[in-house]
Protein backbone atom coordinates (compact mmCIF):
# COMPACT_ATOMS: atom_id res chain seq x y z
CA UNK A 1 0.00 0.00 0.00
CA UNK A 2 2.84 2.33 0.89
CA UNK A 3 4.52 1.62 -2.48
CA UNK A 4 1.23 2.29 -4.30
CA UNK A 5 0.73 5.61 -2.51
CA UNK A 6 4.32 6.53 -3.32
CA UNK A 7 3.66 5.78 -6.98
CA UNK A 8 0.52 7.93 -6.92
CA UNK A 9 2.48 10.78 -5.36
CA UNK A 10 5.16 10.60 -8.04
CA UNK A 11 2.50 10.42 -10.79
CA UNK A 12 0.67 13.49 -9.42
CA UNK A 13 3.92 15.39 -9.17
CA UNK A 14 4.73 14.62 -12.82
CA UNK A 15 1.26 15.76 -13.91
CA UNK A 16 1.46 18.99 -11.91
CA UNK A 17 4.94 19.83 -13.17
CA UNK A 18 4.26 18.76 -16.77
CA UNK A 19 0.55 19.23 -17.51
CA UNK A 20 -0.73 17.71 -20.76
CA UNK A 21 -0.97 20.19 -23.60
CA UNK A 22 -4.73 19.77 -23.68
CA UNK A 23 -5.10 20.84 -20.04
CA UNK A 24 -6.12 24.46 -19.60
CA UNK A 25 -3.77 26.68 -17.64
CA UNK A 26 -5.34 28.40 -14.62
CA UNK A 27 -6.62 31.60 -16.23
CA UNK A 28 -10.06 33.05 -16.79
CA UNK A 29 -9.61 32.89 -20.56
CA UNK A 30 -8.65 29.23 -20.65
CA UNK A 31 -11.25 28.16 -18.11
CA UNK A 32 -13.85 29.15 -20.70
CA UNK A 33 -12.05 28.40 -23.94
CA UNK A 34 -11.03 24.89 -22.96
CA UNK A 35 -14.75 24.14 -23.23
CA UNK A 36 -15.67 26.05 -26.41
CA UNK A 37 -12.37 26.06 -28.38
CA UNK A 38 -10.22 23.31 -26.81
CA UNK A 39 -8.04 23.04 -29.91
CA UNK A 40 -6.90 26.63 -29.55
CA UNK A 41 -6.04 26.12 -25.89
CA UNK A 42 -4.12 22.97 -26.75
CA UNK A 43 -2.20 24.71 -29.52
CA UNK A 44 -1.32 27.67 -27.33
CA UNK A 45 -0.02 25.50 -24.50
CA UNK A 46 1.92 23.42 -27.02
CA UNK A 47 3.96 26.45 -28.07
CA UNK A 48 6.84 28.20 -26.35
CA UNK A 49 4.94 31.47 -26.01
CA UNK A 50 2.65 29.94 -23.41
CA UNK A 51 5.60 29.92 -21.02
CA UNK A 52 5.83 33.72 -20.96
CA UNK A 53 2.61 35.12 -22.46
CA UNK A 54 -1.09 34.89 -21.70
CA UNK A 55 -4.13 35.38 -23.93
CA UNK A 56 -4.25 39.03 -22.84
CA UNK A 57 -0.79 39.65 -24.30
CA UNK A 58 -2.19 39.44 -27.82
CA UNK A 59 -5.96 39.83 -27.43
CA UNK A 60 -6.13 42.50 -24.74
CA UNK A 61 -8.29 42.46 -21.63
CA UNK A 62 -11.50 44.07 -22.90
CA UNK A 63 -13.11 40.70 -23.61
CA UNK A 64 -13.76 38.83 -20.35
CA UNK A 65 -17.07 37.05 -20.98
CA UNK A 66 -19.35 35.73 -23.73
CA UNK A 67 -21.27 39.01 -23.60
CA UNK A 68 -18.30 41.10 -24.77
CA UNK A 69 -16.63 38.67 -27.20
CA UNK A 70 -16.65 41.31 -29.92
CA UNK A 71 -14.17 43.35 -27.86
CA UNK A 72 -11.39 40.77 -28.24
CA UNK A 73 -8.54 42.34 -30.19
CA UNK A 74 -7.07 40.46 -33.11
CA UNK A 75 -3.27 40.54 -33.21
CA UNK A 76 -1.46 42.29 -36.05
CA UNK A 77 2.18 42.73 -37.02
CA UNK A 78 2.27 45.57 -34.49
CA UNK A 79 1.40 43.06 -31.76
CA UNK A 80 4.23 40.74 -32.72
CA UNK A 81 6.64 43.66 -33.04
CA UNK A 82 6.47 44.32 -29.30
CA UNK A 83 8.62 41.22 -28.73
CA UNK A 84 10.07 40.55 -32.19
CA UNK A 85 11.11 43.99 -33.42
CA UNK A 86 13.98 42.82 -35.63
CA UNK A 87 11.89 40.26 -37.49
CA UNK A 88 8.90 42.61 -37.76
CA UNK A 89 11.02 45.42 -39.22
CA UNK A 90 12.54 43.00 -41.74
CA UNK A 91 9.10 41.74 -42.70
CA UNK A 92 7.71 45.26 -43.13
CA UNK A 93 10.60 46.19 -45.45
CA UNK A 94 9.89 43.24 -47.73
CA UNK A 95 7.29 42.37 -50.35
CA UNK A 96 5.06 40.15 -48.19
CA UNK A 97 3.91 43.16 -46.19
CA UNK A 98 2.72 44.75 -49.46
CA UNK A 99 0.38 41.93 -50.45
CA UNK A 100 -2.76 44.01 -50.00
CA UNK A 101 -1.41 46.79 -52.24
CA UNK A 102 -0.85 44.31 -55.06
CA UNK A 103 -4.39 42.94 -54.76
CA UNK A 104 -6.08 46.33 -54.58
CA UNK A 105 -4.03 47.56 -57.56
CA UNK A 106 -5.82 45.14 -59.86
CA UNK A 107 -8.52 47.08 -61.79
CA UNK A 108 -11.12 44.31 -61.40
CA UNK A 109 -10.71 43.56 -57.69
CA UNK A 110 -13.78 45.66 -56.84
CA UNK A 111 -15.85 43.51 -59.22
CA UNK A 112 -15.22 40.26 -57.35
CA UNK A 113 -17.61 38.69 -54.80
CA UNK A 114 -17.13 39.89 -51.24
CA UNK A 115 -16.33 36.36 -50.07
CA UNK A 116 -13.63 36.11 -52.73
CA UNK A 117 -11.71 39.15 -51.48
CA UNK A 118 -12.76 40.22 -47.99
CA UNK A 119 -13.92 36.72 -47.04
CA UNK A 120 -10.50 35.30 -47.95
CA UNK A 121 -11.91 32.56 -50.19
CA UNK A 122 -9.97 33.80 -53.21
CA UNK A 123 -7.22 36.38 -53.71
CA UNK A 124 -7.92 37.78 -50.25
CA UNK A 125 -6.88 34.48 -48.68
CA UNK A 126 -3.22 35.30 -49.30
CA UNK A 127 -3.17 39.00 -50.10
CA UNK A 128 -4.61 40.32 -46.83
CA UNK A 129 -1.08 40.86 -45.57
CA UNK A 130 0.38 43.75 -43.64
CA UNK A 131 -0.99 46.13 -41.05
CA UNK A 132 -4.66 45.81 -40.11
CA UNK A 133 -6.50 49.03 -40.84
CA UNK A 134 -8.87 50.57 -38.31
CA UNK A 135 -11.89 50.26 -40.59
CA UNK A 136 -11.40 46.50 -40.71
CA UNK A 137 -10.96 46.44 -36.93
CA UNK A 138 -14.42 48.00 -36.55
CA UNK A 139 -16.08 45.65 -39.07
CA UNK A 140 -19.02 43.99 -37.30
CA UNK A 141 -19.63 41.48 -40.08
CA UNK A 142 -17.47 38.74 -38.55
CA UNK A 143 -17.97 36.48 -41.56
CA UNK A 144 -15.97 38.87 -43.68
CA UNK A 145 -13.59 40.20 -41.04
CA UNK A 146 -10.28 41.27 -42.48
CA UNK A 147 -7.76 39.66 -40.18
CA UNK A 148 -4.66 41.47 -41.42
CA UNK A 149 -2.72 38.23 -41.53
CA UNK A 150 1.06 38.40 -41.45
CA UNK A 151 3.23 36.46 -38.98
CA UNK A 152 0.33 34.04 -38.51
CA UNK A 153 0.53 32.96 -42.16
CA UNK A 154 3.79 31.10 -41.54
CA UNK A 155 3.88 30.76 -37.74
CA UNK A 156 0.45 29.17 -37.53
CA UNK A 157 -1.68 30.30 -34.63
CA UNK A 158 -1.91 29.61 -31.78
CA UNK A 159 1.29 27.57 -31.56
CA UNK A 160 3.39 30.08 -33.53
CA UNK A 161 6.02 27.41 -34.05
CA UNK A 162 9.37 28.43 -35.51
CA UNK A 163 10.06 24.79 -36.33
CA UNK A 164 6.89 24.59 -38.43
CA UNK A 165 7.65 27.87 -40.19
CA UNK A 166 11.08 26.60 -41.21
CA UNK A 167 9.60 23.77 -43.27
CA UNK A 168 8.98 24.40 -47.00
CA UNK A 169 5.31 23.44 -46.68
CA UNK A 170 4.80 26.65 -44.70
CA UNK A 171 5.10 28.48 -48.04
CA UNK A 172 2.93 26.06 -50.02
CA UNK A 173 -0.51 27.53 -49.28
CA UNK A 174 0.20 30.75 -51.17
CA UNK A 175 3.08 29.76 -53.45
CA UNK A 176 1.47 27.05 -55.53
CA UNK A 177 -0.78 26.63 -58.52
CA UNK A 178 -1.65 28.65 -61.62
CA UNK A 179 0.49 31.82 -61.61
CA UNK A 180 2.95 31.10 -58.81
CA UNK A 181 3.73 27.36 -58.68
CA UNK A 182 6.92 27.76 -56.67
CA UNK A 183 6.03 24.72 -54.54
CA UNK A 184 5.58 22.45 -57.55
CA UNK A 185 8.77 23.77 -59.20
CA UNK A 186 10.94 23.48 -56.08
CA UNK A 187 9.57 20.16 -54.80
CA UNK A 188 10.19 18.46 -58.17
CA UNK A 189 13.58 20.09 -58.75
CA UNK A 190 16.79 18.38 -57.67
CA UNK A 191 16.92 20.65 -54.61
CA UNK A 192 13.40 19.78 -53.51
CA UNK A 193 13.50 16.08 -54.34
CA UNK A 194 16.74 15.62 -52.39
CA UNK A 195 15.46 17.53 -49.36
CA UNK A 196 12.19 15.60 -49.22
CA UNK A 197 13.94 12.23 -49.66
CA UNK A 198 16.40 12.97 -46.87
CA UNK A 199 13.55 13.53 -44.41
CA UNK A 200 13.18 9.74 -44.21
CA UNK A 201 16.55 8.31 -45.14
CA UNK A 202 18.98 10.83 -43.62
CA UNK A 203 17.12 13.55 -41.66
CA UNK A 204 20.29 14.81 -39.95
CA UNK A 205 21.82 15.82 -43.27
CA UNK A 206 18.81 17.26 -45.10
CA UNK A 207 20.14 20.76 -44.44
CA UNK A 208 22.78 20.13 -47.13
CA UNK A 209 20.16 21.08 -49.76
CA UNK A 210 18.20 24.35 -49.75
CA UNK A 211 14.52 24.80 -49.07
CA UNK A 212 12.49 27.98 -49.67
CA UNK A 213 13.64 29.68 -46.49
CA UNK A 214 17.36 29.04 -47.11
CA UNK A 215 17.34 31.01 -50.37
CA UNK A 216 14.63 33.60 -49.75
CA UNK A 217 15.19 34.15 -46.02
CA UNK A 218 18.96 33.67 -45.57
CA UNK A 219 20.13 33.77 -41.95
CA UNK A 220 16.48 34.12 -40.89
CA UNK A 221 16.03 37.49 -42.61
CA UNK A 222 12.27 38.10 -42.86
CA UNK A 223 12.69 40.57 -45.73
CA UNK A 224 11.68 38.44 -48.70
CA UNK A 225 12.70 39.92 -52.06
CA UNK A 226 13.83 38.86 -55.54
CA UNK A 227 15.61 40.81 -58.26
CA UNK A 228 13.02 40.27 -60.99
CA UNK A 229 9.93 40.59 -58.82
CA UNK A 230 6.60 38.90 -59.49
CA UNK A 231 6.01 40.48 -62.92
CA UNK A 232 9.47 39.72 -64.28
CA UNK A 233 9.99 43.27 -65.58
CA UNK A 234 12.65 45.89 -64.96
CA UNK A 235 13.71 49.31 -66.19
CA UNK A 236 16.05 50.39 -67.57
CA UNK A 237 16.97 47.56 -69.95
CA UNK A 238 20.40 47.66 -71.64
CA UNK A 239 19.51 44.98 -74.19
CA UNK A 240 17.75 47.06 -76.90
CA UNK A 241 15.96 44.08 -78.44
CA UNK A 242 14.67 42.98 -75.04
CA UNK A 243 13.74 46.56 -74.20
CA UNK A 244 11.27 46.59 -77.11
CA UNK A 245 9.62 43.41 -75.79
CA UNK A 246 9.60 44.92 -72.32
CA UNK A 247 7.94 48.17 -73.48
CA UNK A 248 5.16 46.17 -75.15
CA UNK A 249 4.59 44.20 -71.94
CA UNK A 250 4.51 47.39 -69.87
CA UNK A 251 1.87 48.77 -72.24
CA UNK A 252 -0.14 45.60 -71.73
CA UNK A 253 0.19 46.03 -67.96
CA UNK A 254 -1.10 49.60 -68.28
CA UNK A 255 2.11 51.02 -66.80
CA UNK A 256 2.71 52.75 -70.13
CA UNK A 257 -0.05 54.02 -72.40
CA UNK A 258 -0.22 52.83 -76.05
CA UNK A 259 2.11 55.71 -77.01
CA UNK A 260 4.72 54.66 -74.44
CA UNK A 261 4.05 57.38 -71.85
CA UNK A 262 3.94 56.52 -68.10
CA UNK A 263 0.48 56.19 -66.52
CA UNK A 264 -0.78 56.35 -62.95
CA UNK A 265 -0.15 52.61 -62.58
CA UNK A 266 3.57 53.31 -62.45
CA UNK A 267 3.03 54.75 -58.97
CA UNK A 268 1.27 51.53 -57.93
CA UNK A 269 4.18 49.45 -59.25
CA UNK A 270 6.52 51.57 -57.15
CA UNK A 271 4.33 51.33 -54.04
CA UNK A 272 3.93 47.56 -54.35
CA UNK A 273 7.61 47.06 -55.30
CA UNK A 274 6.58 44.49 -57.91
CA UNK A 275 9.39 45.53 -60.28
CA UNK A 276 12.92 46.95 -60.06
CA UNK A 277 12.98 50.42 -61.57
CA UNK A 278 16.69 51.23 -61.29
CA UNK A 279 19.76 49.26 -62.33
CA UNK A 280 21.25 49.74 -58.88
CA UNK A 281 18.20 48.21 -57.17
CA UNK A 282 18.15 45.20 -59.51
CA UNK A 283 21.90 44.58 -59.21
CA UNK A 284 21.72 44.80 -55.41
CA UNK A 285 18.96 42.17 -55.17
CA UNK A 286 20.68 39.94 -57.73
CA UNK A 287 23.98 40.09 -55.84
CA UNK A 288 22.21 39.27 -52.56
CA UNK A 289 20.60 36.10 -53.88
CA UNK A 290 23.82 35.05 -55.62
CA UNK A 291 25.66 35.03 -52.30
CA UNK A 292 23.23 32.33 -51.17
CA UNK A 293 23.93 30.19 -54.25
CA UNK A 294 27.69 30.59 -53.74
CA UNK A 295 27.47 28.79 -50.41
CA UNK A 296 27.11 25.53 -52.35
CA UNK A 297 28.09 26.26 -55.98
CA UNK A 298 31.15 27.83 -57.59
CA UNK A 299 30.97 31.25 -59.23
CA UNK A 300 31.15 30.01 -62.83
CA UNK A 301 28.21 27.65 -62.25
CA UNK A 302 26.13 30.37 -60.59
CA UNK A 303 26.90 33.02 -63.22
CA UNK A 304 26.12 30.63 -66.08
CA UNK A 305 22.79 29.56 -64.59
CA UNK A 306 21.65 33.13 -63.94
CA UNK A 307 22.73 34.17 -67.45
CA UNK A 308 20.76 31.31 -69.02
CA UNK A 309 17.73 31.97 -66.78
CA UNK A 310 17.69 35.62 -67.86
CA UNK A 311 17.98 34.50 -71.49
CA UNK A 312 14.98 32.20 -71.05
CA UNK A 313 12.91 35.10 -69.71
CA UNK A 314 13.89 37.12 -72.78
CA UNK A 315 12.74 34.29 -75.07
CA UNK A 316 9.43 34.10 -73.19
CA UNK A 317 9.02 37.88 -73.47
CA UNK A 318 9.65 37.71 -77.24
CA UNK A 319 6.68 35.36 -77.73
CA UNK A 320 4.51 37.24 -75.25
CA UNK A 321 5.20 40.67 -76.79
CA UNK A 322 4.21 39.40 -80.26
CA UNK A 323 0.95 38.07 -78.82
CA UNK A 324 0.19 41.40 -77.10
CA UNK A 325 0.81 43.37 -80.30
CA UNK A 326 -1.41 40.96 -82.26
CA UNK A 327 -4.33 41.61 -79.91
CA UNK A 328 -3.49 45.34 -79.74
CA UNK A 329 -3.84 45.45 -83.53
CA UNK A 330 -7.43 44.20 -83.21
CA UNK A 331 -8.18 47.07 -80.83
CA UNK A 332 -6.50 49.57 -83.14
CA UNK A 333 -8.63 48.47 -86.09
CA UNK A 334 -11.86 48.48 -84.08
CA UNK A 335 -12.34 44.71 -84.25
CA UNK A 336 -12.26 44.50 -80.43
CA UNK A 337 -14.15 47.37 -78.81
CA UNK A 338 -12.95 49.12 -75.69
CA UNK A 339 -15.05 48.20 -72.64
CA UNK A 340 -16.76 50.91 -70.53
CA UNK A 341 -14.23 52.23 -68.03
CA UNK A 342 -11.26 50.76 -69.92
CA UNK A 343 -8.57 53.43 -70.08
CA UNK A 344 -7.16 52.63 -73.49
CA UNK A 345 -8.11 50.73 -76.63
CA UNK A 346 -5.41 48.19 -75.82
CA UNK A 347 -5.43 44.79 -74.07
CA UNK A 348 -5.32 45.21 -70.28
CA UNK A 349 -3.42 42.25 -68.82
CA UNK A 350 -4.38 43.17 -65.27
CA UNK A 351 -8.07 42.71 -66.07
CA UNK A 352 -7.22 38.98 -65.95
CA UNK A 353 -10.28 36.85 -66.74
CA UNK A 354 -12.73 39.80 -66.94
CA UNK A 355 -12.60 39.93 -70.75
CA UNK A 356 -15.22 39.43 -73.46
CA UNK A 357 -13.18 37.65 -76.13
CA UNK A 358 -11.56 34.25 -76.34
CA UNK A 359 -8.37 35.71 -77.79
CA UNK A 360 -7.89 37.92 -74.70
CA UNK A 361 -8.61 34.95 -72.43
CA UNK A 362 -5.74 33.08 -74.11
CA UNK A 363 -3.54 36.18 -73.72
CA UNK A 364 -4.37 36.30 -70.00
CA UNK A 365 -3.41 32.64 -69.53
CA UNK A 366 -0.27 33.21 -71.57
CA UNK A 367 0.73 35.95 -69.13
CA UNK A 368 -0.32 34.64 -65.75
CA UNK A 369 0.21 30.93 -66.31
CA UNK A 370 2.64 29.99 -69.06
CA UNK A 371 5.01 32.98 -69.01
CA UNK A 372 5.15 32.79 -65.23
CA UNK A 373 6.10 29.12 -65.34
CA UNK A 374 8.70 29.59 -68.07
CA UNK A 375 10.18 32.50 -66.10
CA UNK A 376 10.07 31.15 -62.58
CA UNK A 377 10.93 27.52 -63.34
CA UNK A 378 14.28 28.51 -64.84
CA UNK A 379 15.31 30.20 -61.60
CA UNK A 380 14.06 27.26 -59.51
CA UNK A 381 16.22 24.86 -61.54
CA UNK A 382 13.32 22.89 -63.00
CA UNK A 383 13.90 22.43 -66.76
CA UNK A 384 10.86 20.18 -67.30
CA UNK A 385 8.51 22.76 -65.81
CA UNK A 386 10.15 25.53 -67.83
CA UNK A 387 9.66 23.50 -71.02
CA UNK A 388 6.30 21.74 -71.01
CA UNK A 389 4.34 23.99 -68.67
CA UNK A 390 6.06 27.19 -69.79
CA UNK A 391 7.89 27.72 -73.08
CA UNK A 392 6.02 25.08 -75.12
CA UNK A 393 2.69 26.45 -73.88
CA UNK A 394 3.72 30.00 -74.85
CA UNK A 395 4.30 28.83 -78.41
CA UNK A 396 0.91 27.11 -78.45
CA UNK A 397 -0.74 30.29 -77.13
CA UNK A 398 0.88 32.46 -79.80
CA UNK A 399 -0.20 30.09 -82.59
CA UNK A 400 -3.79 30.12 -81.31
CA UNK A 401 -3.83 33.92 -80.94
CA UNK A 402 -2.56 34.42 -84.50
CA UNK A 403 -5.14 32.01 -85.89
CA UNK A 404 -7.99 33.62 -83.94
CA UNK A 405 -6.85 37.12 -84.98
CA UNK A 406 -6.96 36.06 -88.64
CA UNK A 407 -10.46 34.62 -88.22
CA UNK A 408 -11.67 37.75 -86.42
CA UNK A 409 -10.30 40.00 -89.16
CA UNK A 410 -11.94 37.91 -91.87
CA UNK A 411 -15.26 37.95 -90.03
CA UNK A 412 -15.01 41.70 -89.47
CA UNK A 413 -14.27 42.32 -93.16
CA UNK A 414 -17.41 40.40 -94.19
CA UNK A 415 -19.54 42.56 -91.92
Amino acid sequence: MRKFMGFVGVFLAIILLNPPTSMARPSKCEECHVKITPGIVKDFNRGKMSKTLTCKSCHGSSHMSAADADKAKLPTIATCKKCHKKQADQYLSGKHALGRIAMNAMPTTHMQPKAFIAGQKGCGGCHTLGLLDEKAREDKDRQYYKYGMDCQNCHTRHTFSKKEALEPEACQTCHMGFDHPQWEMWSSSKHGVTYLMLRDIDPKNRSRVPKCQDCHMPEGDHRVFTAWGFLGVRLPEEDKEWLNYRLTILKGLGVLDPDGNPTGRLDIVKAGKVARLTKEEFDKERARIKTVCLKCHDKNFVDANFKNADAMLKEADKLFAEAIETVAGLYKDGIIKKKPGQAYAYPDLLAFYEVDTKIEQILYEMFMDHRMKAFQATFHMNPDYATWYGYAKLKKDLAEIKELAKEMRESHAKK
